[in-house]
């Protein structure tokens, strides 16, 4: 069972954050998928994900999904160096984490910009991809 980080492809925030991912993944724990894709569509059928809605990242991780601050601090806990001990922050009840990250997630586009189209991994980085 794959762990997959699906963001918004077209999201200068969300493609950052991705590449951090990538660089602190040592263990190679993480596959992408942007919340564009079919695949994302495919994976995402069968769990209440609203395609319109603005989601940013979502974590598939042993055949459940995690959104919103939740996903991000279960990420973290599994990167390399000292991002684990973000996990710390899930005792912050999750309607305030959840708050501060949809205020980000809301205004993501205006504060870090937004791509025509979808980015594209280098050919290094492809197979951490599924589309």
């Amino acid at each position: 069972m794959q762990t997959v980080v699906f963001f918004d492809g077209m999201c200068n925030l969300c493609n950052g954050a991705v590449k951090f991912i990538i660089k602190r993944d040592v263990k190679n724990t993480f596959k992408f998928a942007s919340l564009q894709s079919d695949f994302a569509k495919n994976e995402l059928a069968h769990f209440d994900v609203d395609f319109t809605a603005p989601s940013s990242f979502i974590l598939l991780y042993q055949g459940k999904i995690y959104r919103k601050s939740t996903a991000a601090l279960m990420v973290a806990k599994k990167l390399n160096g000292l991002w684990p001990l973000c996990y710390f922050f899930i005792i912050v009840p999750r309607f305030i984490r959840d708050w501060v990250y949809s205020l980000i997630a809301k205004n993501r586009y205006r504060w870090f910009g937004k791509l025509e189209s979808c980015w594209v991994p280098n050919e290094s980085l492809r197979h951490k991809f599924l589309s």
